[in-house]
């Protein structure tokens, strides 16, 4: 429990500071930005959906309307692909955490294993697409700009990263701690001492179980923190870190459907490549001793006093009342608020949604829907309550747009 408590300390800091940034991304880069440079079929469309991908802080769910949405203003297949495979993997809270738990040479090496990865997928994704063919623009992707005075921005930056992105990742979070607090209990010192002299076998094995799951990046790091001290190597760590918020059975299921199954295997392949490579890459210069990819870990046990100062456990309980507040009032209040609104409102289940920005996309979706007077969508119960003349299947076919169904 020390142990955990130290960990929370230390990240704090970092993560208020992330959210910030998140929020000010948001609030203040308009959408229009990343849909101009993403058009053509060519290296340089690839390289700036990786560029614009790499600082936002979305999750492997929450990027797939973004990346549809993209798609249909115009992005070549290879600069959606390369926008899939950068964004979740990082972002600057992630960043962030990454360089106060495990260092900065990790809090380097992500963003920049990130950017290979999608520069790697995004080319291949070119390469074999022969339909250089443009999407029309959605009012509804234009809608999640957010407008308005400097001063209403400011407060839906601090809105977006301190309520909306803690809904999306914050459980992710608690959940990470836990699972590196079970890891720090049960997992034997010695586990990982089977991989001794097998990079390949422990890389293979962390793969297998991070590609289908899904984890936010800023989740992530606890557990590969936890295995790392377990006796994981830093490269296999990594493998981690890169494929668990890079893939998951959503995220590959809607590349299938949109892009094909040809472009899908491609995402995936260029996941492993690139994780695994960067993951030996990191095993070699930590083995050489060129790096110290756990010099961070192993000073951290020495720094208690730094961690656990009042700043820190100021940080700590600020961002426990946050979590609080975004993950269970806040949404007891837009429950309660949809519960009272629902008697006039026609009812829809909406399918594939996992986190706050799926939501505002469908609730931006249906909202630009010809005969819609109001839209609401609540995440928890995957609902749709709308108001107005629009029809179900006017409805469905402005969700099935960004990758989602609507029953």
């Amino acid at each position: 429990m020390q142990e955990i408590l130290h960990l929370i300390n230390e990240m704090s800091p970092y993560l208020l500071l992330g959210f910030l940034f998140a929020g000010i991304l948001h609030a203040f880069v308009p959408q229009a930005q990343y849909n101009r440079y993403l058009g053509k079929n060519s290296f340089s469309s690839v390289l700036n959906a990786a560029i614009l991908g790499i600082p936002l802080p979305l999750c492997s769910c929450g990027v797939i309307p973004t990346a549809l949405s993209l798609r249909r203003n115009g992005a070549s297949k290879g600069a959606t692909v390369s926008f899939l495979i950068a964004t979740p993997q990082t972002g600057v809270d992630s960043i962030a955490a990454t360089y106060s738990l495990i260092g900065l040479p990790f809090a380097l090496i992500r963003p920049l294993a990130a950017l290979c990865t999608s520069l790697l997928g995004g080319a291949l994704a070119n390469y074999t697409d022969k339909n250089t063919d443009t999407r029309l623009e959605s009012d509804a992707d234009t809608q999640l700009q957010v407008k308005g005075t400097f001063l209403e921005r400011c407060v839906a930056a601090l809105r977006y990263g301190y309520v909306d992105l803690m809904q999306d990742i914050g459980k992710w979070l608690v959940i990470g701690l836990v699972v590196a607090a079970l890891i720090t209990i049960l997992v034997p010192d010695n586990f990982f001492t089977v991989f001794s002299g097998n990079t390949l076998a422990s890389m293979l094995l962390v793969f297998a179980i991070a590609l289908p799951m899904y984890v936010c990046a800023t989740g992530s790091i606890p557990i590969a923190v936890a295995l790392m001290m377990k006796g994981l190597t830093p490269g296999a760590a990594l493998v981690l870190l890169m494929a668990g918020p890079a893939c998951n059975f959503a995220s590959m299921i809607a590349v299938r459907k949109v892009l094909g199954m040809k472009t899908m295997l491609i995402y995936i392949l260029s996941v492993m490549i690139g994780a695994m490579g960067f993951g030996f890459l990191i095993d070699h210069l930590q083995f050489s001793g060129s790096v110290d990819f756990m010099g961070h870990l192993t000073a951290g046990h020495s720094c208690h006093v730094e961690a656990d100062s009042i700043k820190a456990w100021l940080a700590s309980g600020t961002l426990l009342v946050l979590l609080i507040n975004a993950l269970v009032i806040t949404k007891f209040r837009k429950k309660e608020t949809t519960d009272n609104n629902s008697i006039e409102m026609k009812v829809y289940h909406i399918e594939g949604m996992n986190c706050n920005h799926c939501r505002m996309s469908a609730e931006k979706a249906l909202q630009s829907v010809e005969g819609v007077t109001n839209a609401t969508v609540d995440l928890a119960s995957k609902e749709a309550h709308v108001e107005g003349t629009a029809s179900k299947e006017e409805l469905a076919k402005a969700i099935s747009e960004i990758g989602f169904t609507l029953v």
